[in-house]
């Protein structure tokens, strides 16, 4: 997602400060360009043992309060660019023994989707995202990314990190030397 150390914050507010009002109605049920408004919200997920890290994965929000701002839709009305930004803390859980972590993922985002579903995602701060066997430029694990960097997710749910400045840091080690500390 990085190109160079400024390539981020730049396009991001240069995005931000691009997008034109909209003159839709308020009661409009798609958000409207320009308007922060809440974002979905973060759904939970789970991962049987192996498919993130050697034993079973739950995660879900302790706090939501991130919010979106389309930037521009597609003529069906699907988003095309959708900033982010809040608050957003995930917990993770091996279920195999209990332990677990809160994880903070509020970090700030610009993400391009596409019609075939790919997106490509260009942060500031940190987010939660996994990485499956050999889907990636990282290896399979549940990552906490921080700093400036991209992340392209093409069509297979493939990714490709490109770290301008910061830290991609594999939870799954410290889930798992949690449970051997209880």
């Amino acid at each position: 997602m990085h190109r160079t150390l400024l390539a981020v914050p730049v396009l991001a507010a240069t995005l931000v400060a691009a997008a034109p009002a909209s003159a839709a109605p308020e009661s409009s049920p798609v958000p409207v360009a320009g308007r922060w408004e809440p974002a979905p919200p973060t759904p939970p997920f789970d991962y049987p043992a192996g498919a993130r890290c050697d034993f079973p994965v739950h995660a879900e929000t302790v706090l939501d309060e991130v919010v979106q701002q389309v930037l521009e839709s597609n003529p069906d009305g699907s988003h095309k660019w959708v900033a982010y930004k809040g608050p957003l803390i995930v917990r993770v859980t091996n279920t195999a023994t209990g332990a677990s972590l809160d994880v903070d993922a509020g970090g700030s985002a610009v993400v391009r989707a596409r019609p075939d579903g790919s997106q490509s995602w260009f942060v500031l701060g940190p987010v939660l995202t996994t990485f499956r066997e050999n889907g990636g430029t990282l290896p399979r694990g549940l990552y906490r990314l921080d700093g400036a960097y991209t992340l392209d997710i093409d069509a297979n749910r493939d990714k490709q990190l490109t770290m301008l400045h910061g830290t991609a840091e594999n939870l799954c080690p410290r889930l798992d030397r949690a449970a051997g500390a209880s």
